[in-house]
């Protein structure tokens, strides 16, 4: 069976197991926990899981998830891939609408991937595209956006041209990076066009209202094509930065479903909410980024010092009470296109030999007794379970001889301090996959990548592995390159991972259809309340 026709084959087919039973009629609310409150809902400006969440009730892109985390047709009722796999060509459904009642034409997908790529946009993620054509040099300003290998031939097929093959590139057009903007309004009001009132979506809700630090309104875009089996009518995103907190508004019933909860708090979760509590393995990192621009976190030795002496089994089980679980990779396990990925050195150590050879890194550094003192500042986005972890850290790194301070903030200044390039030692960075591979976590480090490589680390062969597997057709030889880059930010440390993710959520019996997945996904209109 040919690669085009076997691509369309399993597109038909998860559409059809998706959309199942027409769901229940009615007006409904349904009140949602989300971590944060977005810094911006244009698809093209954002980077954090909190509007991610917002974006996938709002926009829809040529493919989409469903509420299993399975990949299906969004906006492009099939595709074809040629048999060398860089040409893919979606043909759109004939009933796709804005919800102003505008129809939705290739040459939106053609106009939004063009404007995500212009380094006018200012676009943090837009690496994360440059497998299309032409990416790179468009946004690095070396080409016209009108170059990119993004065409529309006609008003319902986009045909989407690669440089190389890549194994995720329809899990990848199912993000917000991939979403279709609407031209008339960016026009008309510039930045301002994701204000209530003005935003103009194509998927199945649309923006009513916007309140910082209370919620975010959707409601059901009447022009949606499947707006008659969709049961929730309107949709409360409600931030939740303070989870104890959330957790008693959850029980007093004034949210209906919570997307994170107090690690600490989880053993009485259970004993409480019993099922209602639900946790899952995830695709997901927390590590610590170091600034290597800054000295002494310019020396591997102090890295790998400040990395020994973390205990991840305690911090994930004392800390978050087994919501997450100990890394010693940058990659999660379970990534597709991938192998086993390689660990931490020193990992099967005893503690006090990694406190030993830590004391030793930091004497050869020039710090401890009778050496300069190393205080140390470290920066998180306030939540219980980041204070939590924050406090365990410095306890762990006083064992050593080095004091911490904390700098804390909400989310949304966090991150737009890092990605800004704010001045920092150590800072929490956090990271969900956007798609299952290994090169989505890889690719955060890569020399010039700002955004997110916020400690500004460059390693010469390390990116010389990046752009041989960006190449590689093979995907067993693709695999051994990426292993062999992770092996070096393993070695230099320039993200001292900690935990990796579990799904944890506490969600109420009268929603249905919530069910855990490796994406985390769970979009309102597959959803419904009882």
């Amino acid at each position: 069976m040919s690669i085009a026709r076997r691509s369309w084959l399993k597109g038909s087919a998860a559409l059809g197991l998706s959309l199942g039973t027409p769901a229940r009629a009615g007006t409904t609310l349904y009140r949602r926990g989300n971590d944060a409150d977005p810094e911006t809902l244009d698809p093209h400006k954002t980077s954090t899981v909190a509007e991610a969440h917002l974006l996938r009730d709002l926009f829809e892109g040529l493919l989409t998830y469903d509420n299993r985390g399975r990949l299906i047709p969004g906006a492009a009722a099939s595709w074809t891939v040629s048999d060398d796999r860089l040409t893919y060509t979606f043909t759109l459904r004939d009933d796709g609408r804005w919800s102003n009642g505008d129809p939705v034409k290739a040459e939106d997908f053609v106009f939004g991937l063009r404007r995500m790529l212009d380094p006018k946009t200012g676009a943090r993620y837009a690496e994360v595209l440059y497998p299309i054509r032409g990416a790179a040099a468009v946004n690095r300003g070396e080409a016209a956006p009108e170059s990119l290998g993004v065409s529309a031939p006609d008003t319902r097929t986009v045909v989407v041209t690669l440089s190389e093959p890549v194994p995720y590139l329809l899990e990848l057009l199912t993000h917000q990076t991939s979403m279709p903007v609407h031209r008339p309004s960016i026009e008309s009001y510039g930045d301002a066009f994701t204000r209530p009132g003005r935003l103009v979506s194509n998927g199945p809700y649309c923006l009513v209202d916007m309140v910082p630090n209370d919620r975010i309104t959707l409601r059901k875009n009447p022009h949606f094509r499947d707006a008659g089996r969709i049961a929730i009518e309107t949709v409360a995103f409600i931030p939740t930065p303070d989870l104890s907190s959330a957790v008693r508004r959850y029980a007093a019933g004034e949210i209906d479903s919570l997307s994170d909860l107090p690690a600490d708090q989880i053993p009485s979760l259970k004993q409480r909410f019993g099922e209602q509590v639900q946790l899952a393995p995830a695709l997901g990192l927390m590590a610590i980024a170091v600034n290597t621009r800054k000295k002494p976190f310019d020396d591997a030795r102090v890295r790998r010092a400040l990395s020994l002496v973390i205990d991840r089994e305690f911090l994930a089980q004392a800390v978050w009470g087994d919501s997450m679980a100990p890394a010693y990779s940058l990659c999660p396990p379970g990534l597709d296109n991938y192998r086993d990925p390689p660990e931490l050195a020193g990992r099967e150590a005893l503690p006090i030999d990694r406190e030993e050879e830590a004391r030793l890194l930091l004497a050869e550094a020039g710090f401890g007794p009778g050496k300069v003192p190393l205080t140390v500042e470290y920066r998180f986005n306030t939540t219980d379970n980041n204070r939590n972890t924050a406090i365990a850290l410095a306890d762990l790194w006083r064992g050593i001889g080095i004091e911490t301070r904390f700098v804390n903030t909400d989310a949304k200044t966090h991150f737009a301090y890092l990605r800004d390039g704010g001045d920092f030692d150590l800072a929490r960075m956090s990271w969900y996959a956007d798609y299952s591979d290994p090169q989505n976590f890889l690719f955060l480090l890569r020399t010039g990548n700002d955004g997110f490589n916020a400690g500004h680390w460059s390693n010469a062969t390390f990116d010389g592995l990046l752009r041989q597997a960006a190449t590689e057709r093979h995907i067993g030889k693709r695999a051994d390159l990426l292993f062999d880059a992770e092996r070096i930010v393993l070695d230099e440390l320039p993200w001292i991972p900690v935990l990796h993710y579990r799904s944890k959520a506490l969600i109420s019996p009268r929603v249905h259809g919530i069910h855990p997945n490796l994406r985390n996904v769970a979009p309102t209109r597959f959803l419904s309340l009882s």
